[in-house]
């Protein structure tokens, strides 16, 4: 890795937490600064500018919550057990090592909507992503009859998702972890019954 790159890795890996939690119109260039220790020269000689900033940090928080899945689906040997992992490190999504300020997807979701289409582009990206790896699961729990043949995997990806991130958004929102655990066991149900 060259200077530059590890620059830019740099950059990237201190300003992740900064997006997620102030999000895209909340992070100031001074936050950066701040944040990495850098000049603003240093900074946007490694990036044009603050959306080319933001879209990495979003990649790097992205991939940590994958790496995060990937990690507690290695202990699991059953499909519907691997597709309750994703529950797991969601109700965890206030401690480390999840990214700080919580789903990445979410946040960016909320934000750019309406603001950033770029950003937004991003975020529906990994969203399908997601759902389309939650229904491979499901579709292979089908092929070795773990799952009812009459199951829908893309209805059942795209549900659980709404869950994972209602649950989420919930959670954040009333601080209550009653509602955490009352969506993981809804999710429970739903992968038990599938």
């Amino acid at each position: 890795m060259t200077k530059s790159e590890k620059t830019k890795q740099y950059i990237i890996e201190k300003t992740a937490p900064l997006f997620n939690t102030k999000g895209f119109a909340g992070t100031s260039l001074n936050d950066m600064v701040s944040a990495t220790g850098l000049t603003k020269g240093s900074i946007y000689g490694n990036f044009k500018n603050k959306d080319e900033v933001a879209a990495a940090a979003f990649e790097c928080n992205f991939e940590r919550i994958e790496e995060l899945i990937e990690e507690e689906m290695k202990s699991h040997r059953t499909y519907r057990s691997k597709l309750l992992a994703y529950a797991k490190v969601y109700e965890n999504f206030l401690k480390e090592p999840f990214p700080i300020g919580g789903c990445p997807i979410l946040n960016t979701a909320i934000e750019s909507d309406d603001t950033h289409p770029e950003l937004k582009k991003k975020a529906n990206a990994a969203l399908i992503s997601w759902k389309y790896s939650i229904a491979q699961l499901i579709k292979k729990g089908i092929e070795g009859k773990e799952f009812k043949k009459s199951t829908n995997p893309d209805q059942i990806a795209i549900t659980l998702l709404a869950l994972l991130e209602g649950g989420i958004m919930i959670g954040k929102l009333t601080g209550n972890s009653k509602y955490k655990k009352d969506i993981t066991k809804a999710i429970e149900n739903l992968v038990k019954d599938i």
